[in-house]
């Protein structure tokens, strides 16, 4: 049977009415968008322009935008969280613990209590310890990966479960913190987590599907529509999510659209990539699942010492943090994967790590010359001044997780001092790159911070907190801006999760604009996204996928 015309009475025709469209680039108009069956069909600005349709959405003054896009997040570890010990809607170091003993005392049978969310900040010396825990569950393992998922916190029966005491060494790649007896205190970070991976029973897939199941549900809820998984690949970040997003996609109950991120495994070589280029070939027939892509993890995270620093950390002698990857295995990787067709996802916050990404990027252009890959570097917490115009130059994406930045309690206690003053004035210098040329493009990396895209855009043009997230905690959080020279506008802020999301997700041609003859991917908000004050209680009314609704506010 040939696919329904445009004329055919069984295609469903929607009109959005009554309300501003976002065209991009900072263009707000009145106007009315119709629909028929997957696809926008006319952008009108004149009521004469205006057909009938089966269905009219009233949308009562408030915005309708292209489907939101996520460059960096993590659904299924948001999904096992929000079905086990869920920290994420709390900060505060005794409602963790009540919460924590809630779930212990309904789940007795489990052997191994697990789950996470939590933020250092809350804790004397920014780090939990497996006293913490203790007195309130005792008599079983608990572990708890921190929100920024580069740590554990453990209690002491997870300790003794996993072997760990003083005389362990630390992993590569990994730390156990200590007291100054060299007793673990029950913290562990980065590859030392792996030490307790063994303790978690792993997921079955019933399970693991319920949970992707429920990210999914979230995301669509905050309008996103399409996303890239930042870690797909068995590692120490959680179970393979590949295996249930093809579940799903089989089922037909994958309703966005999904760019994985395959995981570069660094304990293997340049072989892998013919796995890696095996499973995309797998792909290439789905309609929702896209395997062009492979995630390379530089290094962690400033707050534990494992970002990759070109200078030492303030008040260390020469602690300059962990580059996972030596700078000659980074740009052998990355001119292969590139010569393979493959886009790079680099996860680098420290300066050295960026540096070491744009250098490996820049080898790359001269061993394979210009492609069409589009590589792109997360995160980019600290970029020195001399590498901030390489991104134009390279043509490499900033893969910003605007919601960071802010002076809230964690970054003001636990990472600017260790920054020092002058390293502090190249914090998250998203404008800089934006005027020297660099595409910005928004992840959020929930479960790490919230998947709500227009609370990222509202920190990005204001770089404060936004009063809604209970996470924006601190003095000047809400009144004080981080490095507002860096503040995007708003054009700059939304169309990095939308039209250039869209282009780093290689769907611009489909996606990320309202223009005829573009998927339906659609997501209507309930108020006018030019008043940034209303961007934190902005609520999303409806949510859709290819013409299908896949969230409606109740």
């Amino acid at each position: 049977m040939p696919p329904p015309t445009k004329g055919d009475l069984r295609m469903h025709t929607t009109l959005y009415t009554n309300g501003l469209l976002y065209l991009g680039g900072g263009d707000f108009r009145e106007g009315h968008v119709l629909t028929i069956g997957d696809r926008i069909d006319r952008v009108a600005f004149d009521d004469a322009d205006v057909a009938p349709a089966a269905e009219v959405v009233d949308l009562q003054g408030g915005t309708l935008l292209p489907g939101f896009h996520d460059a960096h997040v993590h659904p299924l570890l948001a999904g096992i969280q929000l079905l086990g010990i869920d920290l994420s809607p709390v900060h505060d170091r005794d409602a963790y613990r009540q919460i924590i003993a809630e779930y212990a005392r309904s789940h007795r049978d489990a052997p191994v209590l697990s789950g996470g969310g939590w933020f250092g900040d809350v804790f004397p010396g920014g780090f939990p310890t497996a006293g913490d825990l203790d007195d309130v569950v005792a008599d079983r393992p608990v572990v708890l990966h921190s929100h920024d998922a580069h740590g554990v916190w453990v209690n002491s029966a997870a300790l003794a479960a996993a072997g760990i005491d003083s005389d362990t060494c630390d992993p590569e790649g990994g730390r156990i913190f200590r007291d100054a007896a060299g007793r673990p205190t029950g913290m562990l970070v980065e590859g030392a987590v792996g030490l307790v991976g063994h303790l978690l029973t792993d997921p079955d897939r019933a399970n693991l599907a319920e949970a992707l199941l429920a990210a999914q549900h979230r995301l669509h809820s905050v309008g996103i529509t399409s996303w890239q998984d930042a870690a797909v690949g068995a590692s120490d970040l959680g179970p393979d999510a590949l295996p249930v997003y093809e579940e799903l996609d089989q089922r037909g109950l994958l309703t966005a659209r999904v760019v994985t991120a395959l995981w570069w495994d660094r304990t293997r070589g340049l072989d892998q990539i013919a796995d890696l280029a095996a499973i995309r070939e797998r792909l290439r027939t789905s309609s929702r699942l896209d395997a062009g892509t492979v995630k390379v993890m530089v290094d962690g995270m400033v707050e534990n010492h494992t970002a990759a620093m070109l200078e030492p950390f303030a008040g260390t002698d020469d602690d300059r943090g962990v580059a996972f990857i030596a700078p000659d295995d980074l740009e052998r990787l990355s001119v292969g994967l590139d010569a393979a067709g493959f886009q790079i996802h680099f996860h680098a916050v420290g300066d050295a790590a960026v540096r070491n990404c744009l250098d490996a990027l820049t080898t790359v252009r001269t061993q394979n010359g210009v492609s069409a890959n589009r590589h792109h570097i997360a995160h980019l917490d600290i970029v020195d001044a001399a590498d901030v115009g390489r991104f134009g130059e390279l043509d490499v994406a900033a893969n910003v997780t605007a919601l960071w930045a802010r002076t809230d309690e964690e970054i003001v206690t636990r990472k600017l001092p260790l920054l020092g003053a002058e390293r502090a004035r190249h914090h998250f210098p998203f404008a800089d790159i934006a005027r020297t040329g660099g595409r910005i493009v928004g992840g959020s990396d929930w479960p790490v911070t919230d998947p709500n895209p227009l609370w990222s855009v509202r920190t990005a043009v204001t770089r404060t907190g936004v009063p809604e997230d209970p996470h924006a905690i601190g003095v000047g959080v809400l009144t004080q801006p981080l490095l507002a020279e860096q503040a995007l506008s708003l054009a700059e802020a939304l169309d990095a999760y939308l039209s250039n999301a869209a282009y780093i997700n290689r769907l611009e041609t489909s996606t990320g604009t309202l223009r005829e003859g573009m998927l339906a991917d659609l997501v209507w908000v309930d108020r006018d996204l030019r008043e940034i004050d209303a961007l934190g209680s902005a609520r999303v009314r409806r949510t859709v996928v290819g013409g299908d609704t896949v969230y409606a506010a109740p």
